[in-house]
């Protein structure tokens, strides 16, 4: 064996990394929390969604308050899993993490803002 064999064994002893899985280990699933998170597309381009806000909401007025507010595009995608989840063009996650403080929509200790 070379050493680019021993190399590929042990990159392939690495155990994956999971963004749902918190330190714990446990998968987060509490259903109280709205979730911030980013998705790279290609390129520089990403996507913000925000999890995990209450049904009674109306999500498409939150949406237009938003998109209104930081100047991007967005949709609501009704998830199986996840239920109805807001897309936002671009690294929004802090802006939206302020706005929904400063609208009284969830407390400060409600929001967990993940990625990079």
């Amino acid at each position: 064996m070379n050493a680019n064999d021993d190399l590929a064994a042990s990159i392939a002893q690495i155990p994956g990394f999971d963004p749902l899985v918190d330190a714990a280990g446990k998968v987060e699933s509490d259903g109280d929390c709205v979730h911030i998170r980013i998705q790279q597309r290609n390129g520089r381009k990403s996507l913000t969604t925000l999890q995990g806000l209450k049904e009674s909401y109306d999500y498409n007025k939150v949406l237009k308050a938003l998109k209104k507010d930081f100047c991007c595009n967005g949709s609501v995608v009704e998830d199986v899993e996840l239920g109805k989840v807001i897309q936002l063009q671009g690294d929004q996650r802090k802006c939206a993490s302020e706005f929904l403080i400063k609208n009284k929509l969830v407390k400060k200790d409600m929001i967990k803002i993940h990625g990079f």
